[in-house]
C-alpha cells in the first residue's frame, strides 16, 4: 500500500536524498538570515510609536546596495560590534543643516512635516551641519527629553540596511 501524500510529507523516508535536501535548506536559511535578512527584536522606546518596544522585524541589507539613504528612511545602524544595532530615522543628509525649534524639525531652514510623530515635543537644538559621508539620525519618540536621546551624526558606512516593514 502506498503512503498518503500527507504521511510522506510529515514522515519522509530518511535516506540520502532527504539528508541532502535538509542540509541545503539549512545552508540557504543560514546565509539568508545572517547576511541578507537579519532578524532583530526591538528593545527600547526610541522609535515609538512607529516601532514598538518588544516588536520583531528584519534588517534588509540589500536596501542600499544600489541606492543611497534618503531623508525619512528608517535604518539599522551598527552601534557596537555586529550584534548591537540602533533603529533610527534619517532626518539629514551630508551637507544639510539640521535643527529643532520648539519640537519642530528644520532641515536647511525649512520646516519638515513629520506625519509619523504622534506627540509634540519641546526639543530645541542649535543648527548643525551634517559632515560629508555622514547622515543625521534621530528616534521617532520625541516625548523623551533631548538629553536622553541617542541621536546625531553617523558615518554612512555604519548603516547596516533598511527595516523590512
Amino acid at each position: 500500500m502506498k503512503p498518503s501524500r500527507w504521511r510522506r510529507f510529515l514522515y519522509p523516508d530518511l535516506n540520502r536524498s532527504f539528508a541532502l535536501r535538509l542540509v541545503l535548506v539549512v545552508a540557504v536559511a543560514a546565509v539568508v538570515f545572517t547576511q541578507v535578512l537579519i532578524p532583530f527584536r526591538i528593545q527600547g522606546k526610541s522609535m515609538e510609536p512607529t516601532y514598538r518596544d518588544g516588536g520583531f522585524n528584519f534588517c534588509w541589507r540589500g536596501r542600499y546596495l544600489f541606492a543611497e539613504p534618503e531623508r525619512g528612511d528608517v535604518v539599522a545602524i551598527r552601534f557596537a560590534g555586529q550584534r548591537i544595532m540602533l533603529l533610527k530615522r534619517i532626518v539629514g543628509l551630508a551637507g544639510d543643516t539640521v535643527e529643532f525649534r520648539n519640537g519642530a524639525l528644520f532641515v536647511n531652514d525649512t520646516w519638515v512635516k513629520e506625519p509619523h510623530l504622534r506627540s509634540p515635543s519641546d526639543w530645541n537644538l542649535a543648527p548643525r551641519r551634517v559632515e560629508p559621508g555622514k547622515v543625521y539620525v534621530v528616534g521617532d519618540n520625541r516625548i523623551v527629553p533631548l538629553d536622553r536621546q541617542s541621536m546625531g551624526q553617523v558615518e554612512q558606512a555604519r548603516i547596516v540596511g533598511g527595516v523590512l516593514w
